[in-house]
């Protein structure tokens, strides 16, 4: 299969990666885990992150099939609905998206209008389901452990994996948020670390834990080697037990309300009220 070149692009802020893959000037390619900028302080949103990503797919003259996200994430606002606007393409997301649907509009009341059914993404996908852009194949890997919609993108001899796995000195994903299973996590990153040791894994957040510089790929040979949670040797018991005192010491994440509210929902923001204006709920003594 014909390798992929893969353009990154990095929000400091929510130390988030988002990637552009495509083949080559002037051909479709996907666009992986966007980022609505947010200023939590003052509620407002800007699109300076998304208007880069815009700027690349614009100057290299290519063309968005699909918008995918790795899952429904906690700690940024998806821009896939502008980048739709903009440049095109339609917004996907693993099918067990409506599996956390269901838990998360009781927690912000969504209401009747909301439908837990996926409806608001373009596209769901299942486990093993194959893509075609260009003349690039991606395949979906369902990655559950992290949240019950985890997926993981597998392009050639790269796979996006969302917040499965970090670079090796950070380890792997919490798993306290609802429908999030410890158990889980470990399987889905051996079956994941069972690829060919050369096999590109690109993360979707990096958080050194040195003065070591900002890092976006790693291997599976060096995950298997040196990740400190689950490097060849650590059994799923071990790996639970680490992982859950592990998740009981962590505060949520900074943007969890609002992310959640308008990533469950293809990262649409809620519709105005009446005065014209958008509203974001905080939930007291839910979360």
């Amino acid at each position: 299969m014909e390798s992929a070149s893969v353009q990154t692009f990095f929000d400091e802020k929510t130390a988030t990666f988002t990637y552009v893959v495509h083949a080559g000037q002037g051909t479709e390619c996907v666009i992986i885990d966007s980022v609505l900028d947010f200023d939590n302080k003052s509620g407002r949103t800007r699109t300076q992150h998304a208007d880069e990503v815009i700027a690349f797919i614009r100057q290299h003259q290519l063309q968005p099939v699909y918008i995918l996200e790795t899952h429904a994430h906690a700690d940024h606002l998806s821009a896939a609905p502008y980048l739709r606007e903009k440049v095109g393409g339609k917004i996907a997301i693993s099918e067990k998206i409506r599996d956390v649907q269901k838990v998360f509009s009781s927690v912000f009341q969504f209401g009747n209008g909301f439908k837990a059914d996926g409806s608001d993404f373009d596209v769901l996908l299942y486990d093993g389901q194959q893509l075609q852009f260009g003349s690039l194949q991606l395949t979906a890997l369902a990655m559950p452990g992290h949240t019950p919609a985890c997926m993981a993108f597998e392009v050639g001899d790269a796979v996006f994996v969302g917040d499965t796995l970090f670079m090796p000195d950070v380890g792997t994903a919490r798993c306290d948020f609802p429908g999030g299973n410890a158990h889980n996590l470990f399987r889905s990153i051996r079956m994941l670390l069972r690829r060919p040791g050369s096999t590109r894994l690109y993360m979707c957040h990096d958080y050194p834990t040195t003065a070591r510089a900002v890092q976006h790929v790693s291997t599976v040979a060096e995950q298997r080697q040196r990740n400190v949670h689950i490097h060849d040797g650590v059994s799923e018991e071990q790996f639970v037990a680490m992982r859950t005192a592990r998740d009981a010491t962590l505060e949520m994440p900074v943007l969890i309300v609002p992310s959640i509210q308008v990533n469950v929902r293809a990262g649409k923001l809620p519709e105005p009220s009446a005065n014209g204006k958008r509203y974001l709920q905080i939930p007291v003594d839910v979360l």
